[in-house]
């Protein structure tokens, strides 16, 4: 089964809650997990779609979400995906894209939690909220100066076939 779940990985306290965890005390990351079948979407593919969502550069962590908690990192849970995520850093720190140092971290998987079930689907269950974190946060702007292919307006979103999704996951940097 197919899944994204939101919730906390990285850190050293067993089954953390949100708040412990915003405080930025906890050493989690605020991460989601994704359980994907490869005969549909690939490791590698993945990836792409991760950097396109980031700014991979920022040492404070993520637009409007300052602290440790929200910094990047790619949680991988085996040397294949530990190159693989090796090598598609190297190869956009490479493209020139990019005029600061990459910040983006590939740690080993260790524990991940799920965050409680208010914090799944934010988008969905407090639409105001996210809708003004959005527009206030910078995020869409950068995404769309980084990668203005990748159109990453999210209004009248609809979701790609299987196929556009692989062909925008295999744009070149």
């Amino acid at each position: 089964m197919d899944e994204v779940i939101a919730g906390y990985t990285g850190g050293d306290t067993e089954n953390p809650s949100y708040e412990e965890v915003s405080s930025g005390k906890t050493g989690h990351y605020e991460a989601v997990q994704i359980t994907y079948d490869p005969e549909i979407i690939s490791y590698e593919e993945l990836l792409e779609v991760y950097w396109k969502q980031i700014d991979p550069t920022d040492v404070g962590s993520q637009f409007m979400d300052r602290g440790t908690q929200y910094m990047t990192a790619i949680f991988y849970h085996d040397q294949k995906q530990k190159e693989l995520a090796g090598e598609s850093k190297l190869r956009l720190e490479e493209s020139g894209k990019y005029d600061k140092p990459f910040v983006t971290e590939i740690l080993p998987y260790t524990e991940f939690y799920p965050a409680e079930d208010y914090h799944q689907d934010y988008y969905q269950k407090n639409t105001a909220r996210y809708e003004y974190y959005k527009q206030n946060s910078d995020r869409e702007d950068y995404l769309k100066e980084k990668w203005p292919a990748n159109n990453n307006s999210y209004q009248d979103y609809q979701k790609p076939s299987d196929d556009e999704l692989r062909a925008m996951c295999l744009e070149p940097y």
